[in-house]
């Protein structure tokens, strides 16, 4: 496969972007993003979103033009409108009000509605971490789980991500969605005409499936069965109910070109630790803890491999497929 150094699919990716419609301050927010995916091994939250993306800008599902604005503002709480744009620059937003909150009052919240696919959760807490403070996030996402019992999707795969800065390392990042994998994983495979594992998904028929197109037809299971489903109805319930978004099965699925606004939602809840334990007391505390969990060595630290990735993809580029990166120059060539 080719291999492309993290600048050239920057540049790439962004312009894919623009040509499809996309403002390009929009574009550039929403290419570093999927080109980092990449780079930490995230393929599935990668630039093989691009195609749809584009699609959803041309179909008028994404607005590209928008510019995300706060439109709600109480104590410690905000609330940004991402006028049914690309997600990134109102999580952008979202996040660095979050951080200025938390660095006067010890908290911030701050939630985007009216929002789309928001990449690798973990991604937007990077500034959180290089703040000194401690974030957490979650979003929605269109129907892909089914209740507890049932074969109807009607919550989303629901990613949840915290982030905990450290004084002489990187930061410990947590990331994950609420289905066995991420739904992308199923989007790559039916790309690459690969099959998976019958614990991913089910057929629309609820039996369990190899066919990734059956899958995402169908619906994703969720990853530690009754518990993972309970998590999935919490966000739904935090995003569409207490933030006011859409709910997970009012969204039609992003791996469809056409469809209605998504109109879901994110959250993004920052801490800042001198407020409660104390910043020292907080950075002791924590190494405490990992030293406690590396003296196992069988135990690797949550981020790890994704620090070892970027840093290879650094030095040697990233590889695509032919295909998708067919497809991305011919986005990129689009007028």
């Amino acid at each position: 496969m080719p291999a492309l150094s993290l600048e050239a699919l920057q540049n790439l990716a962004t312009q894919a972007l623009i040509a499809a419609g996309a403002a390009p301050a929009a574009a550039i927010d929403t290419a570093l993003a999927l080109v980092a995916a990449d780079a930490a091994g995230l393929a599935s939250h990668g630039v093989s979103r691009i195609p749809l993306y584009a699609a959803h800008l041309r179909h008028g599902r994404v607005d590209g033009q928008a510019i995300p604005r706060v439109i709600r503002s109480s104590g410690a709480v905000r609330v940004i409108d991402a006028g049914d744009g690309l997600a990134y620059p109102a999580c952008r937003l979202a996040v660095g009000e979050a951080i200025a909150v938390a660095r006067l009052q010890g908290i911030g919240l701050a939630s985007v509605v009216r929002s789309n696919h928001f990449g690798a959760a973990a991604h937007h807490l990077e500034a959180v971490a290089e703040a000194g403070l401690v974030g957490l996030a979650l979003g929605n996402s269109p129907a892909a789980i089914a209740p507890w019992g049932g074969k109807t999707p009607l919550f989303g795969t629901n990613p949840i991500a915290a982030i905990f800065p450290r004084r002489a390392a990187a930061p410990l990042v947590i990331d994950l969605s609420l289905s066995e994998v991420a739904r992308g994983k199923l989007l790559v495979a039916a790309q690459n005409k690969q099959a998976i594992p019958p614990t991913w998904a089910l057929a629309p028929d609820g039996t369990p499936t190899t066919d990734p197109e059956l899958g995402l037809q169908g619906s994703m299971l969720p990853a530690g069965g009754v518990k993972g489903a309970m998590l999935a109805l919490w966000v739904e319930l935090l995003i569409g109910a207490v933030a006011g978004a859409a709910f997970a099965f009012e969204a039609d699925s992003f791996f469809s070109e056409t469809g209605n606004k998504a109109a879901i939602g994110q959250l993004f809840l920052v801490i800042n630790p001198a407020a409660l334990s104390g910043s020292d007391s907080y950075a002791e505390r924590l190494e405490v803890l990992l030293a406690a969990m590396s003296a196992d060595a069988g135990v690797r630290l949550p981020g790890c491999r994704r620090d070892a990735n970027r840093a290879r993809a650094e030095r040697d580029g990233i590889e695509l497929p032919e295909k998708l990166l067919r497809q991305l120059q011919q986005l990129a060539a689009a007028q």
